[in-house]
């Protein structure tokens, strides 16, 4: 007797076929593609890397952390370096990014994401077809601003993490602006000084183009872990692309929270389960 195909399996079969067919794919991506693959926040990783922190501070997890008021810069960056070593310069567990770039690397495909640890780049994706809206753990930026300069910190990073002691820095490690000797911060958007580089603006265009190039062909709109903190970027854009082209597939994979608008529910595949075992199954 055959089985019966279960609604699941029938999403994923559809899935397979948009993929291969598309003209064009463009992966919006948010904090559930890094879940996934492993990098969580709290629990056993947390404390793996910080548990010396959590018995001198009284947090629980990296995003209470990156917020508590600590008394000297030097605290502060002996935190933040370890939490951007472990975040941005060290690979994912889980091969979530490489099962994804094994499923577009020979398709038409541009990358929107408001994450902010550089594992597409790590997991192959060419660094032309991604636009990290949100900043990056491995850039530093004046916290004035006094400029519109973004600057590597990994070697400085490298040093915060091996020379730190009882959880400070040494004072001739702390990042000051090359410009007007101000303290340096991350450049990541959380306010109105997050600084957009050259680098950003021509990501930003690269994308933009993408989109105008495509614009009435069949192209596969690829949502994955996108919540609804700055839903602006990623999924409301993409509900929009989805409504003006009937050619246009929206594809929304986020553990218990894949939705769409009913509007462009036939154009649309939901699929509510964890992306990395979606990604294998593909």
């Amino acid at each position: 007797m055959l089985r019966a195909i279960t609604v699941e399996e029938a999403k994923i079969n559809r899935l397979r076929r948009e993929i291969e067919t598309a003209d064009a794919i463009i992966i919006g991506a948010g904090a559930g593609l890094s879940t996934s693959a492993g990098f969580t926040y709290s629990g056993s990783r947390f404390h793996q890397y910080f548990a010396d922190f959590e018995d001198k501070y009284g947090f629980h997890d990296m995003y209470s952390g990156g917020f508590y008021p600590y008394k000297t810069p030097e605290e502060h960056w002996a935190y933040w370096s370890r939490y951007i070593e472990i975040n941005r310069y060290r690979n994912a567990d889980i091969p979530v990014y490489e099962n994804l770039y094994e499923l577009v690397k020979d398709k038409d495909y541009f990358v929107i994401t408001t994450n902010v640890d550089h594992c597409f780049q790590k997991a192959g994706f060419d660094k032309t077809r991604l636009f990290y809206t949100q900043g990056d753990y491995g850039l530093f930026q004046c916290s004035v601003p006094c400029c519109q300069i973004t600057y590597d910190n990994r070697d400085i990073i490298g040093r915060m993490v091996k020379e730190q002691k009882d959880m400070r820095i040494p004072s001739e490690l702390l990042p000051i602006c090359p410009v007007c000797g101000k303290p340096l911060t991350m450049n990541l958007r959380s306010d109105n000084k997050f600084v957009e580089d050259k680098g950003w603006h021509r990501a930003a265009k690269r994308y933009d183009d993408f989109i105008r190039r495509h614009k009435n062909l069949h192209i596969l709109l690829l949502e994955l872990g996108v919540g609804y903190n700055t839903p602006g970027i990623v999924k409301y854009p993409f509900w929009k692309i989805t409504a003006q082209n009937a050619k246009a597939v929206y594809v929304c994979i986020n553990n218990e929270e894949a939705f769409c608008p009913v509007e462009i529910e036939q154009q649309a595949i939901c699929v509510n389960d964890d992306i990395g075992i979606v990604l294998e199954q593909l």
